[in-house]
């Protein structure tokens, strides 16, 4: 009997926001600047690119190109995506 299998998608499992802002925090754990971008895009996806445009004020073009791999976002619009979602970059003393 063949297997099936189904494609996975990363939006299908960040429709609440508690849910997206833990992938975002484990995102952050990796200290991997393209994963954490990559990872913002995923969840504006999830929430609808459109919606989240509206959000942030930031235009579709800008999260399309700034939230994907080899994305560099700016440091303001890190910070307008995290601020939609409720969180805010802050420092911590390195372990």
């Amino acid at each position: 009997m063949p297997l099936k299998v189904t494609k996975f998608s990363i939006t299908d499992h960040l429709k609440t926001p508690g849910k997206q802002i833990a992938y975002i925090e484990a995102a952050l754990d990796e200290d991997d600047p393209s994963f954490i971008a990559v990872a913002i895009g995923d969840v504006a996806k999830a929430r609808g690119i459109s919606q989240f445009a509206r959000d942030t004020g930031l235009s579709r073009e800008v999260i399309y190109k700034s939230f994907r791999p080899g994305g560099n976002p700016t440091l303001e619009t890190v910070n307008k995506a995290l601020k939609v979602l409720g969180l805010k970059l802050s420092l911590a003393k390195a372990a």
